[in-house]
């Protein structure tokens, strides 16, 4: 039996998601914690996905995705930000928008490159840059409204920077970028060969009237930005991983000749159900307002409490500082507070390079209103 295996990842620990939500279901807790709803799914969505097996969809889809959803995304794509991607070769269905990422970098990240990424930034990005042989370049948000420092951006670019990675909306904090950000973006990378990966897998939760400025509605950005999205947070579907990749049609290609080797296709009657479900512009352009209930839901039932409310202006998540509560690290009070009070969440320090603490927690609110009514009310007590 081998006993010299080593991984690339060697030094990885356990994702900070699957740690609490074991320790949630082990306390038997509330878990606001891994970013998953605890409510049904449209019974509609089902019927699509049975109608697709029993209409023989169940073999192997096209590698790029079923035409009629690549249809469909790219129907909604124009609709919304007003960017036509072309059905054969801008458009590619994943198996999640994670094994999307993932592709992208794999594509792009050769030994040696620099990649520009965020912190708190979401957790598969450095990994993925490690294991293509790229090197991270961990740029901070501006605390506490997470905002990107530009001329930092400027300071940290080089040679080697091949790619920059962007979240909007944001996990773990909520924020959006604006156009003001986008034309940042732009001054910065002009007259570089520099790619951008936008991570928009929250794009249609976003509140308070603001409007999603996806890098799809950029003319000049798009011609340099893979954009990946995911259908899972779209349709509370989360185990269903389902995903997709938009990129203009050179990138698409360079794209597609590493992910055929990884997945090559993603579940087929799922596919046809999303495409049947995209028909509806409604199932997609009323999930902003059906979060911000439950948002403003949660933070009304907090103002009790002695948490700080932060700002959450897209995302299903609330960040609440604890610093008037307790001088604990926020993994040490996330444990107690999951532990003791039997509530779960997610500490943002495992979100930055340095664990920079802030005494911030980061709390799904993608719940029943009974189960947020549930958690308020025991963390009011602390």
């Amino acid at each position: 039996m081998p006993t010299n295996i080593t991984s690339k990842l060697s030094n990885q620990k356990t994702s900070i998601f699957s740690v609490m939500s074991s320790m949630a279901k082990a306390e038997n807790a509330i878990n606001l914690s891994q970013g998953f709803p605890d409510f049904g799914i449209d019974t509609q969505l089902i019927n699509y996905l049975l109608d697709g097996m029993r209409e023989g969809f169940n073999q192997y889809a096209p590698m790029a995705g079923l035409p009629e959803l690549r249809e469909q995304i790219a129907i909604k794509t124009q609709l919304l930000h007003g960017r036509a991607y072309a059905i054969d070769n801008e458009i590619t269905v994943v198996p999640g928008a994670t094994l999307g990422i993932f592709a992208v970098i794999s594509t792009v990240v050769h030994q040696g490159d620099e990649v520009i990424l965020f912190d708190p930034a979401y957790d598969s990005y450095q990994p993925s840059i490690e294991m293509n042989g790229g090197i991270p370049v961990h740029i901070p948000l501006t605390f506490p409204n997470f905002s990107i420092d530009w001329n930092r951006v400027q300071a940290a670019i080089s040679k080697k920077t091949k790619l920059i990675i962007i979240n909007s909306p944001h996990n773990p904090s909520g924020a959006t970028l604006s156009p003001a950000d986008l034309l940042a973006l732009r001054q910065i990378v002009a007259d570089t060969d520099i790619m951008i990966l936008s991570d928009e897998v929250y794009e249609h939760i976003i509140f308070d009237g603001k409007h999603h400025h996806s890098l799809a509605g950029d003319k000049w950005l798009s011609e340099r930005t893979f954009i990946t999205a995911s259908f899972g947070k779209t349709y509370h579907t989360t185990g269903w991983k389902m995903g997709y990749v938009l990129a203009p049609k050179k990138m698409t290609q360079a794209l597609r000749n590493v992910y055929q080797f990884m997945a090559f296709s993603a579940h087929t009657p799922t596919q046809y159900a999303f495409a049947k479900m995209l028909q509806d512009e409604s199932s997609y352009r009323d999930l902003g307002a059906f979060y911000q209930k439950k948002r403003d839901l949660f933070q009304s039932l907090m103002e009790a409490s002695r948490f700080d409310i932060l700002p959450s202006h897209g995302s299903y998540f609330q960040l609440l500082g604890f610093s008037r509560i307790s001088d604990e690290s926020d993994i040490d009070f996330a444990e107690r507070l999951t532990r003791e009070f039997k509530v779960a969440s997610i500490p943002i320090s495992a979100f930055y390079q340095d664990h920079t603490d802030h005494r911030v927690l980061r709390f799904c609110f993608a719940k029943k209103d009974e189960t947020l009514t549930k958690a308020a009310a025991i963390l009011c007590k602390i």
